[in-house]
């Protein structure tokens, strides 16, 4: 076959398969065009989840005629005033976004500069259907109409409109997460789905994601080596089963990159269960030098010249937070809702199962003064069974400004109750005192190196060069960590000596994991977690079980530990361990409010 030149028709729907993939691509494109030309607010309509509809509109600086019908054409920016592509700042720059659409749907852009007349462009699939005069504010208005229609091989495979308006939803969240200076509005089929007026930055995500984030959120800023970390995390109790609510932006610009969102699950490690996802919204800003945002068509994916610099911010500046955080627990208040109260007697049962509901003022007799000695486990007709044996400790002592207060008695051998000076404390003794365990190991493991058992004949595991070559590189590390090994020819690496805590450890497994992981996020953490799995099995059975009856004494030494030691607040699997009920709740539920 003979090498021929493309029709252009032909050049643009190429282009559309690598820039427009569904609704949410085309969204994503329009917006980002909108932001990039100074707008302040930027409004969205949808319709069947953008399949039949997707428009924007901006009051950005607008175009005149001659720029709109040069913005059809492929490879014609505005944004890439010279050749140094690595120092573009703004969201888009190949100039294929507008073509590219305009080939796959019905595209109409409307638009006027401050000072000018509107103008109106309609484009078929490609082809220049029409123009003139148009009447709207100063800005530009782009709808997209039938995406894909004349392409049936693409458009049977998009999914569902419900499914579609959830990307489309997602990529507005992270535009306007990125740009919370610029006010934006989503309707959906009619409805108003979104709308959140200019604001600070965490401002926005709260109004975003969660305003529980105001309370159960901590701020991040933090700056190392001309690199910058800023956004909000959740507490490790306020989390979620899937990933679906982590937002990251590099430079403004949303991304979704494997080495961000492993340095955020490696700053979680020991805080949550396998399963559990945090909250985050994070802002790194990184000179345009030091990152390459050209190596995907969609800009979704960048490469950064130092790896290592922006893992090892983001894992520092979270862990610090974390750190600081304390004892704190994002476990959700019991709000006093009388639905979830009982505030009646309920009905006794005798021995005989007979109902007794008379024995109420019987039963006051028992602690009358004129009755100082008579037995309260049996009425007169020999119905009650004998009365339960309750431990309580006197409530004499003053409240202190202890954050967890102090202890006032426990409940089913398993809940100490304190007392604050703003509200009533209840801690799971096994949960804190599994974390306790997991920190004080943590802390002598950090003092000197992890023991180590010598094998008896060294391991021999054969291996792909590459991934000798990513674990030799990395033999220092691991052997601060009890993994000796060194290399043994170019496809094989020996194995002298394993961590003591792991066992009779798959030692093949082990080091193809690490492998893995150095190639995907460029450090081990694969041993760590391992390690840290470990400590906290070891923690789980070296602390205070439930059923334990505990002291007063000590169980007040258990609280004052906690509000010294980080991560107190959630178990080693993220669940809290404390949970408060503030003053005027208790109150409502006694109808006081």
């Amino acid at each position: 076959m003979s090498i021929r030149r493309l029709p252009s028709d032909l050049i643009n729907r190429i282009a559309a398969g690598e820039v427009v993939e569904r609704p949410a691509s085309a969204l994503k494109e329009l917006v980002e065009n909108a932001l990039d030309a100074g707008a302040t607010g930027v409004a969205i309509r949808l319709a069947a989840g953008g399949l039949e509809l997707v428009e924007v509109s901006d009051d950005g600086s607008g175009m005149i005629p001659s720029e709109m019908r040069l913005a059809l054409e492929r490879h014609a920016t505005s944004k890439l005033p010279n050749d140094h592509i690595e120092d573009v700042s703004s969201f888009g720059f190949r100039g294929e976004a507008l073509p590219s659409i305009a080939s796959v749907a019905r595209l109409t852009i409307d638009s006027r500069p401050h000072g000018s007349d509107g103008w109106r462009i309609e484009v078929d699939h490609g082809a220049i259907a029409g123009e003139g005069p148009a009447a709207l504010p100063p800005g530009t208005r782009v709808r997209v109409e039938v995406l894909f229609d004349k392409v049936p091989a693409r458009r049977k495979f998009l999914r569902s409109p419900r499914a579609e308006y959830a990307a489309c939803l997602d990529i507005v969240k992270r535009l306007a997460m990125a740009r919370p200076d610029v006010g934006f509005s989503l309707d959906h089929d009619g409805r108003r789905a979104l709308s959140v007026q200019p604001s600070d930055g965490p401002t926005r995500v709260a109004a975003l994601l969660s305003h529980e984030l105001e309370r159960h959120g901590l701020g991040i800023d933090c700056a190392r080596d001309g690199l910058r970390l800023t956004g909000v995390i959740s507490l490790p109790t306020f989390n979620r089963g899937m990933a679906d609510q982590q937002y990251l932006f590099v430079n403004l610009r949303p991304v979704k990159d494997r080495l961000l969102v492993g340095s955020l699950r490696a700053a979680y490690r020991d805080l949550l269960a396998r399963d559990r996802h945090p909250v985050a919204a994070l802002f790194v800003e990184v000179p345009t030098s030091e990152v390459d945002i050209n190596v995907h068509p969609a800009k979704t994916e960048v490469r950064f010249r130092d790896p290592a610099a922006v893992r090892g911010l983001i894992v520092g500046g979270l862990r610090a937070a974390l750190d600081e955080a304390g004892h704190r627990s994002a476990a959700r208040e019991q709000f006093a809702a009388a639905v979830n109260w009982t505030s009646e007697i309920l009905p006794f049962r005798g021995p005989e199962g007979s109902e007794v509901g008379t024995l109420i003022h019987e039963a006051a007799s028992f602690f009358a003064p004129s009755y100082p000695h008579s037995n309260p486990s049996r009425s007169r007709e020999g119905l009650l069974v004998d009365a339960p044996h309750a431990r309580a400790e006197p409530a004499t002592a003053p409240v202190p400004s202890f954050p967890l207060g102090v202890a006032r008695g426990q409940v089913a051998a398993t809940y100490i109750v304190a007392e604050a000076e703003d509200g009533l404390v209840i801690v799971d003794q096994h949960a804190a005192h599994e974390r306790l365990v997991l920190e004080r190991m943590r802390r002598d493991r950090a003092g000197g190196e992890v023991a180590r058992q010598a094998l008896l004949m060294p391991d021999v595991v054969e291996m792909d060069e590459p991934d000798c070559d990513r674990l030799e590189s990395a033999a220092p590390d691991l052997a601060g960590l009890g993994l000796e090994i060194e290399r043994f020819g170019p496809t094989a690496m020996l194995v002298r000596a394993t961590p003591a805590a792991l066992g009779k450890a798959d030692i093949p497994g082990l080091l193809h994991d690490l492998a893995a992981e150095l190639a995907e996020l460029g450090t081990a953490l694969a041993l760590r977690d391992k390690l840290d799995l470990v400590a906290a099995t070891m923690a789980c059975h070296g602390s205070v079980r439930a059923g334990r009856i505990l002291s007063v004494a000590e169980m007040n030494a258990l609280l004052r530990e906690m509000e010294i030691t980080p991560h107190s607040g959630q178990c080693n699997h993220g669940r809290p361990t404390w949970v408060k009920l503030a003053h005027a709740d208790i109150e409502k539920l006694f109808g006081r409010r």
